[in-house]
């Protein structure tokens, strides 16, 4: 016969082990991912405590932050104790985690390669199950005036309008832009239509003397440059 698992609470723990205690007293860069997430959600269910809970959820994603942060709240409250209070806390932590990403991106605002901008993008679009399609504005120096979302799409695509680039551009006084959009599937191939765009808005662009400098398709971990392949 099988033997049951009991519970052990992390009430019952040692101070030292506890994460809440943890992270007061040894800092929070001694607490693993688990105990880190178990501090959000507070209490596990009768059978575990919130750090097996935790651990638990981790290893449904292979242990992956960034897969954790891709899960609805209905899929986080399949887990036996974990219900919508605690989806919605674990939820918005991974936004907050994402932003912050994006938000010191942006400080780093001068745009010096493809790779800059890629930081700069990546945290807005490169995890979305969906297509996006931005434009970076910039200045003589290559600083960001403004970031604008221009179109949103289904997987397969996303519309793209010519005049709207260009009249924000002469609204904001930009003379450089960076053509950025995602790829939810994956691959790094620039179709037909991410060409032909690339192309008539260079060619638009160049009459008004702004200068298209880079198109960039982003995925969750790498990018393709127009610039770098030599495509512009």
């Amino acid at each position: 016969m099988q033997e049951k698992l009991v519970s052990f609470p992390i009430k019952n723990w040692s101070e030292a082990d506890r994460p809440r205690e943890k992270l007061q007293y040894k800092g929070k860069e001694v607490l693993s991912d688990a105990e880190l997430v178990a501090i959000l959600i507070g209490s596990g269910n009768k059978d575990e405590s919130a750090v097996a809970l935790c651990q638990r959820i981790l290893a449904s994603v292979d242990n992956n932050l960034s897969e954790l942060g891709k899960l609805s709240t209905i899929e986080l409250m399949e887990f036996k104790g974990v219900g919508e209070a605690k989806a919605v806390t674990i939820a918005a932590a991974m936004e907050l985690g994402r932003r912050r990403r994006g938000g010191e991106a942006l400080e780093k605002s001068k745009i010096t390669s493809s790779r800059s901008a890629f930081e700069l993008m990546q945290p807005i679009i490169g995890e979305l199950k969906h297509e996006e399609f931005w434009i970076i504005y910039l200045n003589n120096s290559n600083k960001v005036i403004q970031k604008n979302q221009l179109s949103k799409g289904g997987i397969t695509g996303t519309l793209v309008d010519v005049r709207l680039v260009l009249k924000n551009a002469l609204e904001v006084g930009a003379t450089g832009l960076i053509l950025a959009h995602n790829h939810p599937s994956g691959t790094l191939r620039p179709s037909d239509a991410d060409r032909q765009i690339t192309c008539k808005l260079k060619k638009a662009a160049q009459n008004l003397d702004i200068k298209v400098l880079d198109h960039l398709i982003i995925t969750e971990k790498s990018y393709f440059s127009f610039a770098d392949e030599s495509l512009l």
